[in-house]
């Protein structure tokens, strides 16, 4: 069993430890209230028991709490005020600098916590620890100086979760959809450089991966773009492409037909076009930003945004082409092709490809196989979103998520029109729902007055995030407010326009409904008599947002949480608060947001169905998904799904496995072993468990991870049932 230290570093369990410090407690109380040396080791003892039950490993600060509990259960009370009492003139003597020990050990790669806190940062190179230590700088500056001390408790106790502390100290907001098509239409600026409109297809792509770059070093959340935007490029390309051509035949005096020449024409274009989609995949998967990773970007494939006939054949050709290289994969450092985590694709089921006697249903048996073989893309029902989102006009609308699934609210600009690139969300707070089921005790009443307490607490959290980006110039990030990724404000302009009226979010989030309506009802939220308290709790939340967002003008949404490891930090917070209550809180995570366990068998179509009330009821954001095994030679399965996907479900995706072992090249799924009381991947043909030699690709909370992640992260993965 291992044991996090305070610096996020590991060690061994070593219960010598606990007998030495309640001994050394035992000399310093009168002999008439010591304990025995036997009393120490059954302490102890218990202690440890209660540490395996975990099922993760504790902290130094779970095992003292569990100490302390144990010597006065114990009756020895003396004995438990000199321990407490040196805990806490240690504690002192710590936070005299709460920073220096995390930093340290970041720089030598021993903390833990920082290896599995990203399932797409490696933690060992030097621009992610350089971030890392400006992130423990942030959370050390929010949690004395920038938000209430109430705030801060709940954050610290698991009560709710305050995202992105580690960036809050600057006025920088969550995630975004680029107006790529201002920008590349209109021109805009990258480093002070002015960049015109392009003149070809290829070096449209090349500027879309520079203003990626540059939007993702400027926010801390994801970020889409649309193919859509790159589509008028082509005809750009084609064009000149034939006056080139012309050029070359009449100096060579060659005679072509019209049919030959368009045939030239169209090779060339084709070519180019695989340049630029090229360009794309590979500047996007080598690119590092400020932050240590890849740009977490998403790209958007929707027939249904072309403008014209012609310009909607052109971006079926860019779709086409970022399919095909996307099935291919990228090359890992031994020349192995892998499945990269970014760009995230999404692919937008509709009448023009979801039947097979529809003209674009090569695509879509495209899609298939990439998602078969790569994980992507991801997929959006054009039909359940025109249902869902629903402007003031009665007009429904199918548009992309920001990232990995926080969804835009409906807008009207000051014409009426719909407006959605150019929007962005202010950030997130989310609400631990088992939490206040356990705290409730299962009445219901308490659990309502609670859960409105908890509510009150996450409106107050949103409020300090508003107030943060409130007064911000627009020369912070010029790339985003002056030079149309968001805005085209002037220099030294507010942004404060853009944060009322609708025209950002901010979001509500939430985790934990499976286990908060076992808890409370004792079963299942999928069992139809627990699905309407389910429900109820889901209409709670979002009449709270409806609520806010009049009282402030400023548009409040429920969003279902992508927990990365929050979820493991809520688990061992529901442990440490409410001891292990079996079926609740005894696993080293809790579930996302409305999600069936995944430990519950269901088949794919009737979780998918289920889940779909729920998406309804998470205007914010959400995505489902179902667990297939290897579905590479049985595209008719996966195709049935993408069916039922785009009559009954807004937006979801199919998990497969996609694994390589650099030492033996085994191409299997890689499995997840425990070895001394930890999880580690470990390849099935040759037992390697280095991280740093193997390509683990999952599906981590709505995005591909790779092998980084925390120990209830990775206890969920193993967890996993396949639906199919």
């Amino acid at each position: 069993m291992k044991v996090i230290k305070r610096n996020g570093s590991e060690v061994a369990f070593d219960i010598t430890k606990i007998i030495t410090a309640i001994t050394k407690a035992n000399e310093n109380v009168e002999d008439e209230t010591r304990m025995t040396p036997m009393q120490i080791k059954r302490i102890a003892e218990a202690v440890e028991i209660r540490c395996i039950r975990m099922n993760r490993a504790p902290s130094v600060e779970e095992i003292q709490d569990l100490v302390e509990t144990q010597i006065m259960a114990h009756g020895a009370y003396e004995v438990a005020k000199k321990y407490i009492t040196y805990r806490y003139t240690r504690t002192l003597v710590r936070r005299s600098n709460t920073t220096d020990d995390r930093i340290l050990s970041l720089i030598e790669c021993c903390n833990e916590e920082a290896k599995q806190e990203n399932a797409n940062k490696n933690p060992t190179v030097n621009s992610v620890q350089r971030d890392y230590m400006a992130g423990e700088v942030s959370r050390d500056l929010t949690s004395r100086l920038l938000l209430p001390e109430d705030i801060v408790k709940a954050h610290e106790e698991g009560i709710i979760h305050f995202h992105d502390t580690d960036y809050y100290a600057q006025h920088m907001h969550n995630c975004d959809l680029v107006n790529l098509e201002d920008m590349l239409q209109n021109g805009t600026v990258i480093s002070g450089t002015m960049i015109e409109r392009p003149h070809s297809f290829s070096t449209a792509c090349n500027i879309a991966t520079q203003i990626i770059a540059q939007v993702a070093s400027n926010q801390y959340g994801g970020q889409s773009i649309s193919l859509t935007h790159l589509a008028p490029f082509v005809q750009v390309s084609r064009e000149r492409i034939q006056k080139n051509l012309a050029v070359e035949l009449e100096s060579t005096g060659v005679r072509l037909t019209e049919e030959q020449f368009s045939q030239i024409v169209e090779k060339r274009l084709r070519e180019e076009i695989n340049k630029g989609v090229q360009t794309i995949q590979y500047q996007v998967v080598t690119l590092l930003t400020t932050n240590g990773q890849a740009p977490f970007v998403t790209v958007f494939m929707y027939l249904g945004e072309a403008k014209n006939e012609q310009e909607k054949k052109d971006l079926a050709i860019i779709i086409e082409e970022t399919l095909l290289q996307r099935i291919e994969g990228v090359k890992n450092e031994a020349g192995v092709y892998v499945t990269p985590a970014f760009p995230k694709l999404i692919y937008v089921l509709e009448e023009q490809n979801i039947h097979e006697d529809s003209p674009y249903y090569y695509l879509t048996k495209l899609a298939a196989r990439c998602t078969a073989k790569r994980m992507v893309p991801d997929y959006i029902s054009e039909k359940k979103m025109l249902e869902l989102k629903v402007d003031a006009n009665g007009e429904g609308h199918c548009y992309t998520c920001m990232g990995c699934r926080s969804f835009l609210t409906p807008y009207l600009d000051e014409n009426g029109q719909p407006k959605y690139y150019g929007r962005f969300n202010q950030g997130v707070v989310t609400i631990n729902l088992v939490d206040v089921a356990l705290s409730s005790g299962g009445n219901i009443e308490q659990f309502w007055k609670i859960f409105d307490e908890r509510l009150e607490l996450c409106h107050k959290a949103l409020m300090c995030r508003h107030e943060r980006l409130k007064g911000t110039l627009s020369d912070v990030a010029p790339i985003l407010w002056q030079h149309g990724a968001i805005a085209r404000l002037e220099k030294g302009e507010k942004i404060d326009k853009l944060l009322y009226g609708g025209y950002s979010t901010i979001s509500l989030g939430y985790a934990g409904l499976y286990e908060c309506v076992k808890y409370m009802t004792g079963k299942s939220h999928t069992d139809p008599s627990a699905t309407p308290f389910a429900l109820s709790v889901m209409q709670h939340m979002n009449d709270a947002c409806k609520k806010w967002k009049a009282e402030h003008r400023i548009d409040f949404s429920l969003y279902g949480t992508p927990l990365e490891s929050t979820t493991y930090k809520f688990a061992k917070c529901l442990q440490k608060r409410f001891d292990v209550i079996p079926g609740i809180n005894d696993k080293g995570y809790i579930t996302n947001s409305y999600h069936i366990h995944v430990t519950e068998e269901i088949d794919a179509f009737a979780k998918l169905a289920f889940e779909s009330q729920f998406q309804a009821l998470s205007p914010g954001g959400a995505i489902s998904y179902v667990e297939v095994p290897d579905m590479q030679n049985n595209l008719e399965a996966v195709l049935q799904v993408m069916k039922f996907i785009y009559d009954n479900i807004m937006y979801a995706e199919l998990n497969t496995k996609s694994d390589y072992c650099q030492v033996c090249g085994w191409d299997g799924e890689i499995q997840i072993a425990e070895e001394d009381g930890k999880l580690v991947w470990k390849c099935p043909k040759c037992g390697n468990t280095d991280q740093s030699k193997m390509n683990v690709a999952r599906r981590t909370c709505g995005y591909i991870g790779t092998q980084y992640w925390n120990q209830g992260r990775t206890q969920e993965i193993k967890e996993r049932v396949l639906h199919l």
